[in-house]
C-alpha cells in the first residue's frame, strides 16, 4: 500500500513569502544596494527577530515586509496576497487589514484619548462606533490597560503608552505583527513588560516579526535572521531566554 499523500489544499500558507528581492537606491558609481536577492519564508505563529547593525538593510526590509516601500526586483506575498504587484491604494488597503504596526516612537495621537487611539484603524475600515468601542476595550484589557481609557498620551507612561500602541495594532486582528525598534524609547522594566507581551501575544499564535540591534530584544524571539549588507548572513532557529531586569 503506498503511503498517504498530504492534501496540498490543507497545507498552511506562509505569512510572508519573499523571492529574490532586491532594493536599489541611485544609480552608477552612487548605488546602494540596500537589499541584495533576499528570500525568506516566515509561517504562521512564528516569532521572528530580524537583526543587524545600522546599514545592514533591515529597516529597509521591514518597510517591503510592511508594504509601506516597494522593491526594485523581486516577489512578496503577505497571506497569500501577491504585494509586489499592488498599487499605491492596493497597499493602502493591506497595510491596514493585514499589518499591525508598532514604532519605537509610538505615534499616538496627542490630546487624544488612549480608546479613541486603539479605535482609529477602525474607523478608517468603517467599523461602526458601537462595535469599535467594544473592541478597543477589550483590547486595552488584554494589554493590561482597561484603567487607562480615558488617559491620553501625556498622562501615560513610555511603557504606558507602548502598550496602547500594541492594542492599535491588535484590534483589526491583523495577519502580522510588525514592530520596529519598539523597545529603543523605553526603560528596562518597561521593555521586559513588553516583551512578555510579545509572548503572550505569540503564544496566542499571532505571527510577531521584530526588527531591532538590540541582543537582549532578540534573544526573546523563537527565530533570528541577521543581516549585513543587503544580506541574510544567517537564519536561525532560536531557545528564547527571559533576562532579569535589575532595580
Amino acid at each position: 500500500m503506498e503511503a498517504p499523500v498530504a492534501n496540498a489544499a490543507t497545507a498552511v500558507k506562509p505569512v510572508i513569502e519573499i523571492r529574490n528581492a532586491t532594493k536599489q537606491y541611485g544609480e552608477g558609481d552612487s548605488k546602494i544596494l540596500a537589499l541584495n536577492d533576499v528570500s525568506l519564508s516566515i509561517e504562521q505563529g512564528e516569532y521572528v527577530a530580524i537583526m543587524g547593525p545600522s546599514g545592514s538593510g533591515k529597516s529597509t526590509l521591514m518597510n517591503v515586509m510592511g508594504a509601506l516601500d516597494v522593491m526594485s526586483v523581486g516577489e512578496y506575498f503577505l497571506d497569500g496576497i501577491k504585494v509586489s504587484e499592488l498599487d499605491e491604494n492596493a497597499l493602502a488597503v493591506v497595510r491596514g487589514r493585514k499589518i499591525g504596526f508598532i514604532f519605537q516612537s509610538f505615534n499616538l495621537i496627542p490630546r487624544t484619548s488612549a480608546l479613541s487611539n486603539v479605535e482609529l484603524p477602525m474607523a478608517y475600515q468603517g467599523i461602526k462606533a458601537a462595535e469599535r468601542k467594544k473592541r478597543a476595550l477589550i483590547a486595552l484589557e488584554a494589554v493590561g490597560l482597561s484603567d487607562r481609557v480615558n488617559h491620553e498620551p501625556t498622562e501615560l507612561s513610555g511603557g504606558q503608552q507602548q502598550r496602547v500602541a500594541v492594542a492599535r495594532a491588535l484590534v483589526t486582528q491583523p495577519a502580522l505583527l510588525l514592530a520596529d525598534e519598539p523597545t529603543g524609547a523605553l526603560d528596562s522594566k518597561s521593555t521586559h513588560d513588553l516583551l512578555d507581551l510579545f509572548d503572550q501575544i505569540n503564544a496566542a499564535g499571532r505571527t510577531v516579526v521584530v526588527i531591532t540591534h538590540e541582543d537582549d530584544v532578540g534573544a526573546r524571539a523563537k527565530r533570528i535572521i541577521k543581516m549585513r549588507d543587503g544580506k541574510i548572513i544567517s537564519d536561525a532557529k532560536n531557545t528564547p531566554h527571559i533576562n532579569e531586569v535589575r532595580a
